[in-house]
């Protein structure tokens, strides 16, 4: 009722402005007019759902993962390895390291070395036990891997042949980066000061892996550590360091960081460094300094995760619910009762239209601390699914849609999707999911505008949530709970 009072006080006050002129005569008259030529009317739906399975999602996002969980849900195992590699600005080339003159330490073919170097894993969040013993193999690529193709998270660059060969035929070691690192995200032997303080001040927990070890390149040439390396080669070949398109095909194809040991953490990897140290003169005094080079969204990033598809599909055949289950794992389907909304409504205007859907009340598994529900959920046309990520897409209201999880009422609402509505009715028959929209599990990136004091939230990307999060929603084929429905007013025309 008060949603009645609401829209018919607005269209009221609509046209009353609309109406007004200098002759103030006939006022009432066109106010009465004008309201009695439409009705609003409010009306639900029963909406269907069900839950489908979704073997990989494109490996596109702001964030990597590295890690070995037990999903307290299905007593599986969730896997994440990811590939990375490195960008170079086309300004920079010139002043990557300092001239080879000034560099102090050398070989005894008086060639210049670099003291040392080490790959950091700076982590964004972690889900399970900051404390728990993992281990991690950092592999050499041996060539990179396209930019220009579209990778899913079922893309394991070990399995395409993308790792330089530790050893070769005869069983002899190429040279190749293969270095096995036993971490703790939480290092207790640190006092908290160290251990979150990253080198340049920022306060970050990371995972520091040393190349230190003697390093030979695919030519044979031998160095002390990959540093050393890395510092030859800019000497010899500054063009190689014009960008990151000819840092990755001549340098460093990029690494790739594979869990091999351990349960209990899941790392979300904001950035990975690349960074070798050196000393060198600085008008006559010795100066030790490091070069960085980073992982950016600039350069290619996948994420390969691998879980336990037998216990998925489990969750799917489950009738009396749905689930949305991250990452690589379940959506949930709805089929919209489009040519029921519209039958006698041919002609009328479609207002509002307001679904929710809400999380099982006895969703226990929750509790257990790992699985969180996702935060926001994705609405978009069953047959947008794949395409809608791959061209970078952002939710346009009319044929996406982004809800946030609220923790009060436990829901997600869609609070208007009339433009889906339509288009739908007008597509129908189109396909067969003419009438299907897909939620799925994202992660939003916004910025904020300020003009003139007024500050605005645009959504600037809009990627798959690979993080653990699980959740079951009222609803399936024998759905025992309260029906989903789907909410519409419209304007009726007279």
């Amino acid at each position: 009722m008060v949603r009645k009072i609401i829209f018919a006080g607005i269209a009221m006050l609509a046209l009353a402005i609309s109406s007004c002129t200098e002759d103030t005569t006939t006022l009432g008259n066109s106010l009465t007019s004008e309201v009695d030529k439409f009705t609003i009317i409010p009306d639900t739906f029963d909406v269907q759902t069900r839950s489908i399975k979704i073997d990989s999602v494109l490996s596109r996002s702001e964030y990597s993962y590295l890690g070995r969980v037990k999903d307290p849900e299905t007593s599986s195992y969730i896997t994440s390895d990811y590939m990375t590699q490195f960008h170079i600005l086309e300004n920079e080339a010139s002043a990557i390291f300092p001239p080879k003159s000034s560099i102090v330490n050398h070989d005894q073919n008086n060639e210049p070395v670099a003291d040392s170097c080490f790959i950091n894993v700076i982590v964004n969040a972690f889900q399970g036990d900051s404390l728990t013993a993992m281990k991690l193999t950092l592999c050499e690529l041996d060539k990179p891997v396209s930019d220009k193709g579209l990778y899913y998270t079922d893309f394991d660059p070990e399995a395409k042949g993308y790792l330089r060969p530790y050893k070769n035929e005869s069983g002899e070691l190429t040279g190749a980066v293969r270095v096995n690192r036993v971490y703790s995200l939480t290092d207790m032997t640190q006092n908290d000061s160290v251990r979150n303080l990253l080198r340049d001040g920022s306060r970050y927990m990371y995972v520091s892996i040393p190349l230190n070890q003697p390093y030979k390149d695919k030519a044979g040439k031998e160095y002390n550590n990959y540093g050393t390396y890395l510092l030859r080669t800019y000497y010899e070949h500054p063009e190689y360091f014009k960008n990151a398109t000819t840092f990755t095909r001549n340098v460093c194809p990029g690494f790739y960081f594979k869990s091999s040991d351990g349960l209990g953490l899941m790392l979300e990897v904001t950035m990975t460094q690349l960074e070798p140290y050196f000393t060198y003169n600085n008008n006559s005094k010795k100066v030790v300094d490091s070069r960085r080079f980073y992982s950016t969204e600039e350069v290619l990033q996948t994420t390969h995760i691998s879980n336990d598809k037998s216990s998925i599909e489990k969750l799917v055949n489950q009738t009396n619910c749905t689930y949305l289950k991250t990452p690589a794992g379940i959506c949930t389907e709805v089929t919209l009762p489009i040519e029921q909304i519209k039958r006698g409504h041919e002609n009328d205007t479609i207002t509002s239209a307001k679904i929710t859907f809400n999380r099982m009340k006895d969703y226990s598994v929750l509790s257990e601390g790992m699985l969180e529900e996702p935060t926001n959920l994705l609405m978009i046309e069953r047959d947008s699914l794949y395409s809608f990520f791959e061209h970078n897409s952002l939710p346009d209201n009319i044929r996406s849609y982004i809800a946030t999880y609220n923790s009060e009422q436990k829901t997600y609402s869609f609070n208007n999707i009339n433009n889906l509505i339509n288009r739908m009715y007008s597509h129908q028959g189109t396909s067969e999911n003419w009438n299907k929209a897909v939620l799925i599990p994202v992660q939003v990136t916004e910025t904020i505008n300020t003009t003139n004091s007024v500050s605005a939230t645009t959504i600037t990307n809009v990627s798959n949530e690979m993080n653990i999060n699980s959740v079951r929603l009222v609803g399936g084929e024998n759905n025992e709970h309260q029906p989903v429905r789907i909410s519409i007013i419209y304007n009726k025309n007279k």
